[in-house]
Protein backbone atom coordinates (compact mmCIF):
# COMPACT_ATOMS: atom_id res chain seq x y z
CA UNK A 1 0.00 0.00 0.00
CA UNK A 2 2.91 2.29 0.99
CA UNK A 3 5.34 1.51 -2.07
CA UNK A 4 8.95 0.52 -1.80
CA UNK A 5 10.14 4.35 -0.68
CA UNK A 6 7.62 5.07 1.83
CA UNK A 7 8.04 1.59 3.77
CA UNK A 8 11.37 1.71 3.61
CA UNK A 9 11.47 5.37 5.60
CA UNK A 10 8.55 4.19 7.93
CA UNK A 11 11.28 1.68 9.16
CA UNK A 12 12.94 4.40 10.52
CA UNK A 13 10.10 5.79 12.45
CA UNK A 14 9.14 2.64 14.56
CA UNK A 15 10.85 3.57 17.75
CA UNK A 16 8.95 7.28 17.37
CA UNK A 17 5.21 5.36 17.45
CA UNK A 18 3.54 6.64 21.00
CA UNK A 19 -0.01 6.24 22.22
CA UNK A 20 -1.20 3.44 20.50
CA UNK A 21 -4.80 2.43 20.87
CA UNK A 22 -6.49 -0.27 19.21
CA UNK A 23 -10.04 -0.89 18.91
CA UNK A 24 -12.52 -3.30 17.55
CA UNK A 25 -12.15 -1.61 13.53
CA UNK A 26 -8.89 0.78 13.98
CA UNK A 27 -6.06 1.82 15.51
CA UNK A 28 -5.01 5.57 16.54
CA UNK A 29 -1.55 6.55 17.57
CA UNK A 30 1.15 9.53 17.56
CA UNK A 31 3.96 9.65 15.30
CA UNK A 32 6.63 12.12 16.25
CA UNK A 33 8.37 13.38 13.18
CA UNK A 34 9.51 16.94 11.67
CA UNK A 35 6.18 17.37 13.72
CA UNK A 36 3.96 15.05 15.42
CA UNK A 37 1.03 13.51 13.09
CA UNK A 38 -2.38 11.90 14.32
CA UNK A 39 -2.32 8.39 12.17
CA UNK A 40 -5.65 6.00 12.54
CA UNK A 41 -5.64 3.00 10.57
CA UNK A 42 -9.11 1.07 9.82
CA UNK A 43 -9.03 -2.66 9.68
CA UNK A 44 -11.17 -4.37 7.60
CA UNK A 45 -13.67 -3.55 4.83
CA UNK A 46 -13.72 -3.84 1.43
CA UNK A 47 -9.76 -3.06 0.94
CA UNK A 48 -9.01 -5.00 4.10
CA UNK A 49 -6.43 -1.69 5.48
CA UNK A 50 -6.49 1.69 4.67
CA UNK A 51 -4.72 4.45 6.40
CA UNK A 52 -4.95 7.88 7.58
CA UNK A 53 -2.24 10.47 8.96
CA UNK A 54 -2.34 14.90 9.31
CA UNK A 55 1.54 15.05 7.62
CA UNK A 56 1.13 16.67 4.31
CA UNK A 57 1.91 13.56 2.09
CA UNK A 58 -1.00 11.47 4.11
CA UNK A 59 -3.18 14.41 3.78
CA UNK A 60 -3.13 13.70 -0.12
CA UNK A 61 -4.33 10.26 0.51
CA UNK A 62 -1.15 8.35 0.77
CA UNK A 63 -0.39 5.85 3.00
CA UNK A 64 2.62 7.55 4.28
CA UNK A 65 5.76 6.43 6.41
CA UNK A 66 4.08 7.20 9.26
CA UNK A 67 0.78 4.61 8.99
CA UNK A 68 3.80 2.38 7.78
CA UNK A 69 5.24 2.43 11.22
CA UNK A 70 2.08 2.56 12.90
CA UNK A 71 1.15 -0.86 10.84
CA UNK A 72 4.41 -2.41 11.69
CA UNK A 73 3.69 -1.22 15.46
CA UNK A 74 0.65 -3.23 15.55
CA UNK A 75 2.58 -6.39 14.19
CA UNK A 76 4.96 -6.54 16.37
CA UNK A 77 3.06 -6.03 19.31
CA UNK A 78 0.35 -8.78 17.66
CA UNK A 79 0.28 -10.95 20.94
CA UNK A 80 -0.66 -8.04 23.22
CA UNK A 81 -3.09 -6.95 20.81
CA UNK A 82 -6.15 -8.95 22.51
CA UNK A 83 -5.42 -7.72 25.67
CA UNK A 84 -5.60 -3.72 23.96
CA UNK A 85 -8.72 -4.45 22.50
CA UNK A 86 -10.54 -5.36 25.64
CA UNK A 87 -8.87 -2.46 27.50
CA UNK A 88 -10.27 -0.05 24.93
CA UNK A 89 -13.57 -1.70 25.27
CA UNK A 90 -13.79 -0.91 28.49
CA UNK A 91 -12.23 2.58 28.65
CA UNK A 92 -15.75 2.92 26.19
CA UNK A 93 -17.48 1.30 28.98
CA UNK A 94 -16.41 3.31 31.86
CA UNK A 95 -16.43 6.55 29.75
CA UNK A 96 -20.49 5.61 29.20
CA UNK A 97 -20.96 4.60 32.64
CA UNK A 98 -18.91 8.24 34.14
CA UNK A 99 -21.07 10.33 31.53
CA UNK A 100 -24.36 8.30 32.85
CA UNK A 101 -24.08 9.40 36.47
CA UNK A 102 -23.29 13.10 35.64
CA UNK A 103 -25.76 15.84 36.75
CA UNK A 104 -27.21 17.95 33.99
CA UNK A 105 -25.38 20.80 35.26
CA UNK A 106 -21.97 18.83 35.38
CA UNK A 107 -22.54 17.56 31.73
CA UNK A 108 -23.60 21.25 30.42
CA UNK A 109 -20.45 22.46 31.96
CA UNK A 110 -17.90 19.46 30.21
CA UNK A 111 -19.90 20.57 26.80
CA UNK A 112 -19.12 24.28 26.98
CA UNK A 113 -15.54 23.40 27.92
CA UNK A 114 -15.28 21.34 25.12
CA UNK A 115 -16.95 23.89 22.82
CA UNK A 116 -14.53 26.70 24.13
CA UNK A 117 -11.52 24.24 22.92
CA UNK A 118 -13.24 22.44 19.63
CA UNK A 119 -14.13 25.12 16.87
CA UNK A 120 -15.78 22.22 14.94
CA UNK A 121 -17.85 20.98 17.55
CA UNK A 122 -19.07 24.50 18.39
CA UNK A 123 -20.01 25.34 14.59
CA UNK A 124 -22.20 21.58 14.55
CA UNK A 125 -24.01 22.30 17.85
CA UNK A 126 -24.26 26.12 16.67
CA UNK A 127 -26.35 24.73 13.53
CA UNK A 128 -28.48 22.02 15.18
CA UNK A 129 -29.28 24.66 18.03
CA UNK A 130 -30.49 27.41 15.21
CA UNK A 131 -32.56 24.25 13.69
CA UNK A 132 -33.86 23.31 17.15
CA UNK A 133 -35.52 27.08 17.68
CA UNK A 134 -36.19 27.20 14.45
CA UNK A 135 -34.34 30.06 13.05
CA UNK A 136 -34.41 29.25 9.39
CA UNK A 137 -32.05 32.29 8.45
CA UNK A 138 -29.29 31.30 10.76
CA UNK A 139 -29.44 27.50 9.41
CA UNK A 140 -29.46 28.45 6.14
CA UNK A 141 -26.98 30.56 6.23
CA UNK A 142 -24.95 28.48 7.88
CA UNK A 143 -25.51 25.09 5.54
CA UNK A 144 -25.02 27.64 2.45
CA UNK A 145 -21.66 28.12 4.65
CA UNK A 146 -20.97 24.70 4.33
CA UNK A 147 -21.46 23.83 1.03
CA UNK A 148 -19.74 26.78 -0.03
CA UNK A 149 -16.43 25.47 -1.93
CA UNK A 150 -14.61 28.49 -2.62
CA UNK A 151 -12.48 28.30 0.64
CA UNK A 152 -11.30 25.55 -0.13
CA UNK A 153 -10.56 26.47 -3.82
CA UNK A 154 -7.61 28.23 -3.50
CA UNK A 155 -6.40 28.04 -7.14
CA UNK A 156 -10.27 28.01 -8.76
CA UNK A 157 -10.89 24.32 -7.90
CA UNK A 158 -10.61 21.97 -4.86
CA UNK A 159 -7.80 19.93 -4.84
CA UNK A 160 -7.32 16.71 -4.00
CA UNK A 161 -6.01 17.28 -0.47
CA UNK A 162 -9.17 19.64 0.04
CA UNK A 163 -11.61 17.52 -1.08
CA UNK A 164 -12.10 15.79 2.84
CA UNK A 165 -12.50 18.44 4.42
CA UNK A 166 -14.58 20.06 2.23
CA UNK A 167 -16.72 16.59 2.49
CA UNK A 168 -16.25 16.88 6.21
CA UNK A 169 -18.10 20.64 6.40
CA UNK A 170 -20.81 18.56 3.36
CA UNK A 171 -21.93 16.53 5.95
CA UNK A 172 -22.67 18.69 8.69
CA UNK A 173 -24.67 20.25 6.40
CA UNK A 174 -26.38 16.62 5.55
CA UNK A 175 -26.75 16.47 9.51
CA UNK A 176 -28.38 19.63 10.09
CA UNK A 177 -31.07 18.58 7.12
CA UNK A 178 -32.08 15.98 9.07
CA UNK A 179 -32.20 17.27 12.19
CA UNK A 180 -34.73 20.19 10.65
CA UNK A 181 -36.87 17.51 9.56
CA UNK A 182 -36.73 15.47 12.69
CA UNK A 183 -37.41 19.15 14.71
CA UNK A 184 -40.86 19.28 13.05
CA UNK A 185 -39.39 22.04 10.11
CA UNK A 186 -39.79 19.03 6.92
CA UNK A 187 -40.93 21.25 4.65
CA UNK A 188 -37.90 24.15 5.18
CA UNK A 189 -35.59 20.90 4.91
CA UNK A 190 -36.97 20.17 1.47
CA UNK A 191 -36.43 23.75 0.41
CA UNK A 192 -32.82 24.06 1.58
CA UNK A 193 -31.29 20.76 0.56
CA UNK A 194 -32.52 21.43 -2.99
CA UNK A 195 -31.17 24.54 -2.59
CA UNK A 196 -28.24 22.38 -1.18
CA UNK A 197 -27.92 20.20 -3.97
CA UNK A 198 -28.36 22.89 -7.16
CA UNK A 199 -25.10 24.49 -5.34
CA UNK A 200 -23.05 20.99 -5.12
CA UNK A 201 -24.04 20.12 -8.66
CA UNK A 202 -22.53 23.45 -9.84
CA UNK A 203 -19.31 23.17 -7.78
CA UNK A 204 -18.96 19.23 -8.44
CA UNK A 205 -16.88 19.87 -11.75
CA UNK A 206 -14.14 22.01 -9.65
CA UNK A 207 -13.43 19.47 -7.27
CA UNK A 208 -11.06 16.19 -7.55
CA UNK A 209 -13.07 14.10 -5.64
CA UNK A 210 -10.64 10.92 -6.80
CA UNK A 211 -11.94 9.25 -3.69
CA UNK A 212 -15.41 10.02 -4.30
CA UNK A 213 -15.41 11.48 -0.96
CA UNK A 214 -17.63 14.53 -1.34
CA UNK A 215 -19.62 12.44 -3.51
CA UNK A 216 -20.59 10.21 -0.60
CA UNK A 217 -21.67 13.13 1.36
CA UNK A 218 -23.31 14.64 -1.57
CA UNK A 219 -25.31 11.28 -1.56
CA UNK A 220 -26.59 11.86 2.13
CA UNK A 221 -28.26 15.45 1.33
CA UNK A 222 -30.22 14.23 -1.43
CA UNK A 223 -30.97 11.00 1.16
CA UNK A 224 -32.37 13.64 3.96
CA UNK A 225 -33.76 15.60 1.00
CA UNK A 226 -36.49 12.26 0.73
CA UNK A 227 -36.59 11.76 4.24
CA UNK A 228 -37.88 15.27 4.35
CA UNK A 229 -40.23 14.77 1.47
CA UNK A 230 -41.67 11.90 3.29
CA UNK A 231 -42.23 13.55 6.21
CA UNK A 232 -43.30 16.90 4.43
CA UNK A 233 -45.72 15.87 1.20
CA UNK A 234 -44.78 18.78 -0.85
CA UNK A 235 -46.83 19.30 -3.82
CA UNK A 236 -46.53 16.05 -6.26
CA UNK A 237 -46.71 18.21 -9.63
CA UNK A 238 -43.59 20.72 -7.90
CA UNK A 239 -41.27 17.98 -6.59
CA UNK A 240 -41.93 15.74 -10.10
CA UNK A 241 -40.57 19.37 -12.05
CA UNK A 242 -37.91 19.77 -8.81
CA UNK A 243 -37.00 15.89 -9.84
CA UNK A 244 -37.03 15.60 -13.58
CA UNK A 245 -35.44 19.47 -13.90
CA UNK A 246 -32.43 17.85 -11.48
CA UNK A 247 -31.59 14.61 -13.50
CA UNK A 248 -31.97 16.19 -16.55
CA UNK A 249 -29.43 18.82 -15.75
CA UNK A 250 -26.19 17.99 -17.43
CA UNK A 251 -24.28 19.96 -15.37
CA UNK A 252 -25.33 18.27 -11.84
CA UNK A 253 -23.65 15.10 -12.00
CA UNK A 254 -23.05 14.89 -8.45
CA UNK A 255 -25.84 13.05 -7.01
CA UNK A 256 -27.84 10.11 -8.84
CA UNK A 257 -30.84 10.59 -8.23
CA UNK A 258 -33.71 7.86 -8.73
CA UNK A 259 -37.59 9.28 -9.18
CA UNK A 260 -38.22 5.85 -8.48
CA UNK A 261 -37.12 6.45 -4.32
CA UNK A 262 -40.12 9.51 -4.17
CA UNK A 263 -42.62 7.23 -5.94
CA UNK A 264 -44.19 7.25 -2.72
CA UNK A 265 -44.42 10.88 -2.35
CA UNK A 266 -44.73 11.57 -5.67
CA UNK A 267 -47.89 9.24 -5.75
CA UNK A 268 -49.88 8.73 -9.50
CA UNK A 269 -50.58 12.50 -9.70
CA UNK A 270 -46.86 12.86 -9.78
CA UNK A 271 -45.45 10.03 -11.68
CA UNK A 272 -47.82 10.97 -14.69
CA UNK A 273 -46.35 14.64 -14.60
CA UNK A 274 -42.67 13.08 -14.50
CA UNK A 275 -43.60 10.91 -17.36
CA UNK A 276 -44.11 13.63 -19.49
CA UNK A 277 -41.49 15.80 -18.70
CA UNK A 278 -39.39 12.57 -19.21
CA UNK A 279 -40.98 11.93 -23.04
CA UNK A 280 -40.74 15.50 -23.92
CA UNK A 281 -37.01 15.36 -23.14
CA UNK A 282 -36.77 12.39 -24.79
CA UNK A 283 -38.54 13.11 -28.11
CA UNK A 284 -36.18 16.73 -28.21
CA UNK A 285 -33.06 14.50 -27.84
CA UNK A 286 -32.92 10.60 -27.91
CA UNK A 287 -29.63 10.49 -27.60
CA UNK A 288 -28.96 12.19 -24.74
CA UNK A 289 -28.02 9.76 -21.43
CA UNK A 290 -30.41 11.76 -18.78
CA UNK A 291 -33.13 11.64 -20.58
CA UNK A 292 -32.75 8.29 -21.96
CA UNK A 293 -32.09 7.17 -18.15
CA UNK A 294 -35.31 8.96 -16.48
CA UNK A 295 -37.43 7.50 -19.36
CA UNK A 296 -36.01 3.85 -18.77
CA UNK A 297 -36.40 4.04 -15.16
CA UNK A 298 -40.55 5.79 -15.37
CA UNK A 299 -40.87 2.90 -17.89
CA UNK A 300 -39.54 -0.09 -15.98
CA UNK A 301 -41.43 1.62 -12.90
CA UNK A 302 -44.46 1.51 -14.71
CA UNK A 303 -43.75 -2.49 -15.49
CA UNK A 304 -43.93 -1.95 -18.91
CA UNK A 305 -41.18 -4.38 -20.49
CA UNK A 306 -42.26 -3.81 -24.07
CA UNK A 307 -41.58 -0.10 -24.16
CA UNK A 308 -38.85 -1.03 -22.20
CA UNK A 309 -37.17 -3.15 -24.09
CA UNK A 310 -37.82 -0.81 -27.09
CA UNK A 311 -36.21 1.80 -25.78
CA UNK A 312 -33.03 -0.78 -25.37
CA UNK A 313 -33.08 -1.30 -28.69
CA UNK A 314 -32.98 2.57 -29.95
CA UNK A 315 -29.41 2.60 -28.63
CA UNK A 316 -27.55 -1.34 -28.66
CA UNK A 317 -23.92 -1.53 -27.62
CA UNK A 318 -21.68 -3.28 -29.56
CA UNK A 319 -20.12 -5.12 -27.07
CA UNK A 320 -23.78 -6.93 -26.73
CA UNK A 321 -23.89 -5.25 -23.15
CA UNK A 322 -27.22 -4.23 -23.94
CA UNK A 323 -28.74 -7.11 -25.82
CA UNK A 324 -28.14 -8.67 -22.41
CA UNK A 325 -29.87 -6.27 -20.28
CA UNK A 326 -32.95 -6.73 -22.47
CA UNK A 327 -32.43 -10.29 -22.24
CA UNK A 328 -32.29 -9.93 -18.07
CA UNK A 329 -35.44 -7.79 -18.33
CA UNK A 330 -37.43 -10.19 -20.21
CA UNK A 331 -35.96 -13.21 -18.09
CA UNK A 332 -37.38 -11.59 -14.80
CA UNK A 333 -40.91 -10.95 -16.86
CA UNK A 334 -41.18 -14.41 -17.13
CA UNK A 335 -40.28 -14.43 -20.62
CA UNK A 336 -37.18 -16.71 -21.02
CA UNK A 337 -37.53 -17.82 -25.04
CA UNK A 338 -37.95 -14.00 -26.05
CA UNK A 339 -35.17 -13.61 -23.10
CA UNK A 340 -32.71 -16.09 -24.77
CA UNK A 341 -33.59 -14.85 -28.71
CA UNK A 342 -32.33 -11.71 -27.56
CA UNK A 343 -29.16 -13.19 -26.40
CA UNK A 344 -28.10 -15.09 -29.19
CA UNK A 345 -29.69 -12.09 -31.23
CA UNK A 346 -26.64 -10.05 -29.38
CA UNK A 347 -24.18 -13.20 -30.00
CA UNK A 348 -25.21 -12.42 -33.87
CA UNK A 349 -24.58 -9.12 -33.82
CA UNK A 350 -21.06 -9.30 -32.23
CA UNK A 351 -19.75 -12.40 -33.48
CA UNK A 352 -17.01 -10.34 -35.86
CA UNK A 353 -15.83 -8.12 -32.73
CA UNK A 354 -12.71 -8.98 -30.54
CA UNK A 355 -14.49 -7.57 -27.65
CA UNK A 356 -17.63 -8.98 -26.63
CA UNK A 357 -19.26 -8.37 -23.15
CA UNK A 358 -18.25 -11.77 -21.60
CA UNK A 359 -21.74 -12.00 -19.46
CA UNK A 360 -23.33 -12.37 -22.36
CA UNK A 361 -21.55 -15.17 -23.95
CA UNK A 362 -22.09 -16.91 -20.58
CA UNK A 363 -25.74 -16.22 -19.60
CA UNK A 364 -25.97 -17.98 -24.08
CA UNK A 365 -24.37 -20.78 -22.34
CA UNK A 366 -26.25 -21.37 -19.29
CA UNK A 367 -29.29 -21.29 -21.16
CA UNK A 368 -28.02 -23.91 -23.56
CA UNK A 369 -26.51 -25.98 -20.58
CA UNK A 370 -29.41 -25.38 -18.99
CA UNK A 371 -32.10 -26.83 -21.52
CA UNK A 372 -29.88 -29.80 -22.27
CA UNK A 373 -27.88 -28.22 -25.62
CA UNK A 374 -24.55 -28.81 -24.38
CA UNK A 375 -23.28 -28.73 -27.60
CA UNK A 376 -24.78 -25.36 -28.56
CA UNK A 377 -22.93 -24.15 -25.50
CA UNK A 378 -19.41 -25.45 -27.32
CA UNK A 379 -20.54 -24.27 -30.60
CA UNK A 380 -20.47 -20.61 -28.79
CA UNK A 381 -17.35 -21.09 -26.75
CA UNK A 382 -15.86 -22.46 -30.27
CA UNK A 383 -16.39 -19.14 -32.15
CA UNK A 384 -15.41 -16.91 -29.55
CA UNK A 385 -12.11 -18.46 -29.21
CA UNK A 386 -12.10 -18.11 -33.06
CA UNK A 387 -12.25 -14.28 -32.43
CA UNK A 388 -10.08 -14.13 -29.59
CA UNK A 389 -7.90 -16.55 -29.79
CA UNK A 390 -6.66 -16.07 -25.61
CA UNK A 391 -6.17 -18.34 -22.85
CA UNK A 392 -9.32 -17.36 -20.95
CA UNK A 393 -11.51 -18.09 -24.42
CA UNK A 394 -9.09 -21.38 -24.59
CA UNK A 395 -10.11 -22.22 -21.00
CA UNK A 396 -13.92 -21.59 -21.35
CA UNK A 397 -14.14 -24.00 -24.54
CA UNK A 398 -12.21 -26.16 -22.81
CA UNK A 399 -14.51 -26.15 -20.16
CA UNK A 400 -17.69 -26.27 -21.93
CA UNK A 401 -16.18 -28.93 -24.44
CA UNK A 402 -15.66 -31.43 -21.31
CA UNK A 403 -19.44 -31.03 -20.16
CA UNK A 404 -20.29 -31.96 -23.75
CA UNK A 405 -17.74 -35.04 -23.77
CA UNK A 406 -15.32 -33.99 -27.17
CA UNK A 407 -12.97 -32.48 -25.48
CA UNK A 408 -10.39 -34.19 -27.47
CA UNK A 409 -11.38 -33.01 -30.68
CA UNK A 410 -11.97 -29.37 -30.02
CA UNK A 411 -8.46 -29.69 -28.38
CA UNK A 412 -7.12 -30.37 -31.69
CA UNK A 413 -8.81 -28.08 -33.24
CA UNK A 414 -8.37 -24.83 -31.02
CA UNK A 415 -4.16 -25.94 -30.74
CA UNK A 416 -4.03 -25.71 -34.34
CA UNK A 417 -5.52 -22.18 -34.57
CA UNK A 418 -2.93 -21.46 -31.97
CA UNK A 419 -0.01 -22.73 -33.69
CA UNK A 420 -1.45 -20.90 -36.71
CA UNK A 421 -0.99 -17.56 -34.49
CA UNK A 422 2.17 -18.61 -33.52
CA UNK A 423 3.59 -18.61 -36.89
CA UNK A 424 2.00 -15.38 -38.11
CA UNK A 425 3.11 -11.82 -37.13
CA UNK A 426 0.09 -11.36 -34.62
CA UNK A 427 1.26 -14.55 -32.55
CA UNK A 428 2.77 -12.57 -29.82
CA UNK A 429 0.25 -10.05 -29.40
CA UNK A 430 -0.14 -11.90 -25.86
CA UNK A 431 3.14 -12.03 -25.42
CA UNK A 432 4.68 -15.07 -26.29
CA UNK A 433 2.45 -17.59 -28.43
CA UNK A 434 -1.26 -18.24 -26.13
CA UNK A 435 -0.59 -21.53 -27.49
CA UNK A 436 2.68 -22.40 -25.05
CA UNK A 437 0.03 -21.29 -22.40
CA UNK A 438 -2.49 -22.96 -23.45
CA UNK A 439 -0.29 -26.34 -23.02
CA UNK A 440 1.17 -25.24 -20.03
CA UNK A 441 -2.24 -24.44 -18.91
CA UNK A 442 -3.45 -28.41 -20.36
CA UNK A 443 -0.19 -29.33 -18.05
CA UNK A 444 1.06 -30.99 -21.47
CA UNK A 445 4.84 -30.09 -21.02
CA UNK A 446 6.52 -31.96 -23.45
CA UNK A 447 4.74 -30.72 -25.78
CA UNK A 448 5.38 -26.95 -23.98
CA UNK A 449 8.77 -27.70 -24.30
CA UNK A 450 8.80 -28.24 -27.98
CA UNK A 451 6.99 -25.05 -28.78
CA UNK A 452 8.89 -22.95 -26.36
CA UNK A 453 12.02 -23.05 -28.64
CA UNK A 454 12.80 -19.46 -30.08
CA UNK A 455 9.07 -18.37 -29.05
CA UNK A 456 8.13 -18.59 -25.60
CA UNK A 457 8.96 -15.34 -23.76
CA UNK A 458 10.28 -14.91 -20.43
CA UNK A 459 7.06 -15.42 -18.22
CA UNK A 460 6.68 -18.62 -19.83
CA UNK A 461 10.27 -20.14 -19.90
CA UNK A 462 9.50 -19.30 -16.01
CA UNK A 463 6.21 -21.50 -15.38
CA UNK A 464 7.69 -24.23 -18.22
CA UNK A 465 10.76 -24.21 -15.61
CA UNK A 466 8.35 -24.21 -11.90
CA UNK A 467 6.42 -26.85 -13.45
CA UNK A 468 9.18 -29.13 -15.27
CA UNK A 469 12.33 -28.62 -11.92
CA UNK A 470 10.85 -31.74 -10.47
CA UNK A 471 10.77 -34.66 -13.60
CA UNK A 472 12.87 -32.57 -15.54
CA UNK A 473 15.23 -30.69 -13.62
CA UNK A 474 18.39 -30.19 -15.95
CA UNK A 475 16.32 -28.41 -18.46
CA UNK A 476 14.82 -26.32 -15.76
CA UNK A 477 17.95 -25.46 -14.18
CA UNK A 478 18.73 -24.45 -17.78
CA UNK A 479 15.95 -21.95 -17.67
CA UNK A 480 16.70 -20.67 -14.16
CA UNK A 481 20.33 -19.56 -14.90
CA UNK A 482 19.35 -18.21 -18.35
CA UNK A 483 16.69 -16.13 -16.53
CA UNK A 484 19.00 -15.21 -13.93
CA UNK A 485 21.76 -13.76 -16.13
CA UNK A 486 18.71 -11.69 -17.52
CA UNK A 487 17.42 -10.26 -14.41
CA UNK A 488 20.50 -9.26 -12.46
CA UNK A 489 20.00 -5.85 -14.87
CA UNK A 490 17.15 -4.50 -12.99
CA UNK A 491 17.18 -3.05 -9.58
CA UNK A 492 14.33 -2.40 -7.24
CA UNK A 493 12.44 -4.22 -4.43
CA UNK A 494 10.37 -6.76 -7.02
CA UNK A 495 13.56 -7.02 -9.66
CA UNK A 496 15.18 -8.27 -6.65
CA UNK A 497 12.32 -10.62 -5.19
CA UNK A 498 11.83 -11.98 -8.70
CA UNK A 499 15.60 -12.53 -8.95
CA UNK A 500 15.51 -14.26 -5.42
CA UNK A 501 12.35 -16.66 -6.63
CA UNK A 502 14.79 -18.14 -9.54
CA UNK A 503 17.47 -18.59 -7.29
CA UNK A 504 15.55 -20.98 -5.19
CA UNK A 505 13.86 -22.66 -8.43
CA UNK A 506 17.62 -22.93 -9.38
CA UNK A 507 18.61 -24.69 -6.12
CA UNK A 508 15.96 -27.21 -5.94
CA UNK A 509 17.31 -28.25 -9.46
CA UNK A 510 20.26 -28.61 -7.79
CA UNK A 511 19.19 -30.98 -5.00
CA UNK A 512 17.45 -33.00 -7.37
CA UNK A 513 20.23 -33.65 -9.79
CA UNK A 514 22.55 -33.74 -6.64
CA UNK A 515 24.70 -31.12 -7.67
CA UNK A 516 24.66 -28.49 -4.75
CA UNK A 517 28.06 -27.47 -4.54
CA UNK A 518 28.06 -26.02 -7.97
CA UNK A 519 25.56 -23.75 -6.59
CA UNK A 520 27.29 -22.65 -3.83
CA UNK A 521 29.96 -21.75 -5.76
CA UNK A 522 27.48 -19.87 -8.23
CA UNK A 523 25.21 -18.21 -5.70
CA UNK A 524 28.95 -17.15 -3.71
CA UNK A 525 29.79 -15.73 -7.21
CA UNK A 526 26.39 -13.74 -7.87
CA UNK A 527 26.68 -12.02 -4.33
CA UNK A 528 30.52 -11.09 -4.73
CA UNK A 529 29.44 -9.17 -8.33
CA UNK A 530 26.43 -7.39 -7.08
CA UNK A 531 27.51 -7.07 -3.53
CA UNK A 532 27.16 -3.32 -3.59
CA UNK A 533 23.01 -3.64 -3.68
CA UNK A 534 22.61 -4.20 0.06
CA UNK A 535 18.60 -4.66 -0.32
CA UNK A 536 19.00 -7.50 -2.77
CA UNK A 537 21.91 -8.79 -0.41
CA UNK A 538 19.07 -8.43 2.62
CA UNK A 539 16.67 -10.05 0.51
CA UNK A 540 18.77 -13.26 -0.33
CA UNK A 541 19.69 -13.70 3.33
CA UNK A 542 15.81 -13.77 4.11
CA UNK A 543 15.20 -16.35 1.65
CA UNK A 544 18.97 -18.78 2.72
CA UNK A 545 20.43 -17.63 -0.27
Amino acid sequence: MAGSRSFERGLEYLDAVSGLEVGDGSVTAVVHGTDVYEVELALGGDDGLSGWCDCPYGQEGNFCKHCVAVGLTVLRRAKTIPHQRAAARARTSGLEEWLSALSRDELLALVREQVAEDRELRRRLELRAAAARSDLGTVRERIMVLIDPRPFARYGYVEYADAAGYGRQVAEAAAALRALTTGGQAAQAVGLAEEAIRVLGKAYGDIDDSDGVVGQVAAAVAEAHLEACRVARPDPTRLAEWLAGTVLDDSNDVTDLDPLNYADVLGPSGLTRMRQLATEAFRRGPSGWAARYLMERLVKAEGDVDTLVALHAQDLDPSGATHLLIAEELESAGRSGEALAWAERGLRDCATETYIDGRLVDYVCVRYAQTGRPADAVAVRRDRFRVERSLAAYRQLRSAARAADCWEAERAAALATLEEDARSEQGGRYGGPVLIDALLDDGDLDAAWREAAGRADDRQWERLADLSREMSPAEALGVYLRLVERSKEPTGDRAYEHLARLLLGARECHRALGTEDPFTAYLAGLRTELKRRRKLMSILDRYGL
